[in-house]
């Protein structure tokens, strides 16, 4: 059995003071409520991760640390970027790559992405991988076999001995910021595809054990349908997750199914 996974993209927000504020109301929803099964995870921006790496350590938080982005070197000449052991040093245990900002603003590929991927397996940190399609190629009825080859090249050499180490988080990019969300059937579809591809590289067993998050406006009105599906596992959360009471509410909500 899966646990559940709700994850929380900060992206560009929050200073480090207003970080430290969302980290501990986040703590003090949550601390003493029934969330079993459902693993909570919460990734600012990089220079708010110390900040709430020790909101999460003095408060006894029950949610673990993620970082937006790392560069698969481990040290050097490559100004403004973030190495896995630096996201360690802060207690940092996931990391999302891929997300289709960096892949649509900044150019990352996939190749990016599976050297993201292995160097922070490398350093036990769980990669929180995305995937998803734009609008043009969802409305020409690509959407799955433009998924599908995102996950066999992002994927591609890892090792998946451990299929808890690695999270796969599919975001249709038009669902993403718009308002617009993916029913929970076309998420269904989507996921479901994702773990058949999953089970022809790595087998069956294997893929059965990859959690797969949805990501596009996911909210808590929204999430009780989105994870009852088979092979929805969670969602990465944007904008419903910078306010406490809203992303504690999902957490709650999806815990509520189980």
């Amino acid at each position: 059995m899966r646990n559940l996974m709700i994850a929380g993209n900060w992206k560009m927000n929050k200073t480090y003071e207003e970080g430290v504020v969302l980290a501990q109301g986040l703590a003090d929803a949550l601390t003493g409520k029934e969330f079993k099964g459902v693993d909570v995870v919460v990734c600012p921006p990089t220079v708010d991760l110390k900040g709430v790496s020790e909101v999460i350590d003095q408060a006894q938080a029950p949610f673990a640390l993620g970082a937006q982005n790392v560069y698969w070197e481990e040290s050097g000449a490559f100004t403004g970027e973030t190495a896995p052991s630096m996201l360690t040093a802060v207690n940092a245990t996931y990391c999302i790559i891929g997300h289709s900002e960096r892949r649509g603003y900044f150019g990352e590929t996939d190749e990016d992405i599976n050297k993201k991927a292995k160097a922070l397996m490398a350093h036990d940190i769980v990669p929180i991988s995305c995937c998803g399609e734009p609008l043009e190629v969802r409305e020409a009825g690509k959407h799955v076999e433009f998924v599908v080859d995102q996950i066999k090249k992002d994927t591609e050499g890892l090792d998946l001995s451990d299929p808890s180490k690695y999270v796969i988080a599919y975001e249709p990019i038009w669902a993403i910021g718009t308002g617009k969300t993916a029913t929970a059937d076309d998420a269904q579809e989507v996921c479901c595809a994702i773990r058949e591809t999953l089970a022809e590289i790595f087998g069956k067993e294997t893929a059965d054990k990859v959690r797969v998050l949805y990501g596009g406006s996911a909210k808590p009105g929204n999430i009780a349908e989105l994870v009852a599906k088979p092979d929805v596992d969670g969602a990465l959360v944007g904008g419903a997750s910078l306010k406490a009471d809203s992303f504690s509410e999902m957490v709650l909500n999806a815990a509520a199914t189980l």
